[in-house]
Formats: structure tokens, sequence, C-alpha cells
């Protein structure tokens, strides 16, 4: 009987947290047709920032948070990768001359509850491209209800689960080994986030699923080959507090 070879892996999974702790030297350049679509969205909820307190949960390189404060927020932004963190302070200095608000960093890994945040202190809470990799998300919804204000929002963005189908997760090249590699992340569908912002007694008054069009293709050719396809998840948030 002969025997096939088993083919080699074409990617490296590793840890989330290894995997942005790499990941951050370079995020920040990268042709990323996610981000361009997400950067939009997040601005458009947004609004006027002025003046508000903002918890940005997963901060990464601070791609929101440094925004946020420049424009006269107060930001608390928290992140469990030191890489990353690292990059986002550097940035932060970098651009402190313009900075109106507040902006603070914390280092918190996001499957672990309790957030360090007081109660009722925000009035916008984001969780942005993080939850694909949070196994067990209904008690981080809770948490974000938590410290949201009753008069607030929480606004929470995705890697869409059907890029799944198309073996699509979180990936970058990583410039050390030259190997596409994967921060580790658990399939979702939207029914588990849907489900999940239940559980946490949050109450949704917003859901859209963005595609990939060819306004997005000309500013990110990367996403040619995704054209149609939803790639981005956008969900908005209430908490039930008094």
């Amino acid at each position: 009987m002969s025997e096939f070879p088993i083919p080699a892996p074409t990617h490296d999974v590793v840890s989330a947290r290894d995997g942005y702790d790499r990941w951050a030297a370079i995020y920040d350049g990268e042709d990323n047709a996610l981000i361009a679509l997400e950067t939009a969205e997040v601005e458009r909820h947004m609004g006027s920032v002025r003046g508000l307190n903002i918890a940005d949960i997963g901060c990464g390189t601070g791609r929101h948070a440094i925004g946020w404060a420049a424009a006269g927020a107060n930001v608390t932004a928290v992140d469990f990768s030191d890489g990353m963190l690292d990059r986002a302070r550097l940035k932060a200095s970098q651009h402190a001359a313009r900075q109106t608000g507040r902006l603070d960093f914390h280092a918190h890994d996001l499957t672990q509850t309790p957030l360090p945040l007081p109660d009722k202190s925000f009035d916008r809470v984001t969780c942005c491209l993080v939850l694909e990799h949070i196994p067990n998300i209904t008690p981080l919804f809770a948490e974000m209800g938590r410290i949201c204000r009753p008069n607030g929002f929480i606004l929470v963005t995705e890697l869409h689960p059907a890029m799944a189908l198309r073996g699509i997760s979180a990936r970058f090249t990583d410039p050390q080994t030259g190997r596409e590699t994967r921060p580790a992340s658990i399939a979702k569908q939207v029914s588990d986030y849907v489900m999940a912002v239940k559980a946490a007694g949050l109450t949704l008054d917003h859901l859209s699923e963005h595609a990939v069009d060819e306004t997005l293709t000309a500013r990110s050719p990367r996403a040619a080959k995704y054209l149609g396809w939803p790639m981005l998840m956008v969900l908005r948030l209430q908490s039930r507090q008094p």
C-alpha cells in the first residue's frame, strides 16, 4: 500500500496574545480591507465624541482611541497584547500635541472578568474586531453593559461569520518568519452574537452587515477576491440598567 504524504500546513496558528504581539509592528501599515470598511462605520456611529468618556475594549494599536482623544474625548483603552499597547503608546506620544482629551492605556486580558473599570462610567463602550478571539463572549458583553451609562451605547464590530466559509480569520504575514500567521480564533455564527447580547441583558438596537463592493476594492486591492461577500458586522447595544 502506497502512502500519501500529508501536506505541510499553509499557515501557522498561534495564541491570540502571541499573534498580536508579533503583528503589532506592521499592523497599521498593511492593506487591510476589513479595517478600511470598519473605520467608516465606526466614525458614522460614534459621531462627535468631544467631552465623552469612552472605553475602547481591545484597543490594539490605538487606531480609534488616539483619534477620539484628539477630538476631545476622554478615552480609557484596554488590551492584553504588550506589543499592541507599546505601539499604541508610541503613537499617542507622537500625537500628544493634537490631543485635547485624555487617553489612558491599561493591560488586561479580556477573557478575564470583571474588567478593571467602574460601573456606569462611560458614554460609549467600543469593542472593535476583537470577539472572534474570545471563546465565551457573554461575560464580556455583560461587563460592557455594566460600565456603560444608561443613556450611552456599546458599539461592536466584528469580522463577518460568512468569512469563515472562505477560510478567513484574522491573519498576517509574520515579518520574522515570512509565514502567514493567524492568532487563534473561534468561529461563530451571527446567532451566537445575538444570543450572547440577550443573555448579557443588553438590548440590540442596530445590526448591519457590510459587503465588499467596488468602492472598497478601489481603496484596498486585496479585497477584490471577496467582492460581494459580507465582510463586516456591526452591532450597537443599549444597557438595560436603570
